[in-house]
């Protein structure tokens, strides 16, 4: 169950498709429980959200796991679409919403049966 925890977490990069959307969650965010830090930003044609920094690098979670997102924008601070982790191989729903620098995430898996919400802090330039 840890580990699926940890996947579901890795969830929470969130990231959007279309110019606008993506200028207002480009950059770096801070998970609010101190344990990762990821930069959000074009990759591949898609958004992609890579881990830079983990508190716990032998964990589940490491520096370099990337989500790549394709969410459609539903108004002005929310998108909802899936995302896909490469490093498990696994597809995830999800729904994003951003005000100001803070950013909430929340990742669903097994047909919405199993969902965690995760809060972001925007950090740096």
């Amino acid at each position: 169950m840890w580990r699926l925890n940890a996947v579901i977490s890795l969830i929470a990069f969130g990231a959007v498709s279309g110019a606008n959307a993506a200028e207002k969650v480009d950059g770096q965010w801070a998970r609010d429980d101190g344990a990762i830090r990821t930069q959000i930003g074009p990759c591949e044609g898609n958004i992609c959200a890579t881990n830079t920094w983990a508190k716990n690098p032998q964990g589940d979670e490491k520096v370099g796991d990337k989500l790549v997102m394709m969410l459609k924008e539903t108004d002005g601070k929310r998108w909802n679409g899936t995302a896909f982790d490469p490093q498990r191989n696994l597809s995830y729903s999800m729904e994003l919403n951003v005000s100001g620098n803070k950013m909430t995430t929340r990742g669903c898996i097994l047909g919405g049966i199993l969902c965690r919400n995760v809060g972001w802090t925007r950090f740096g330039s």
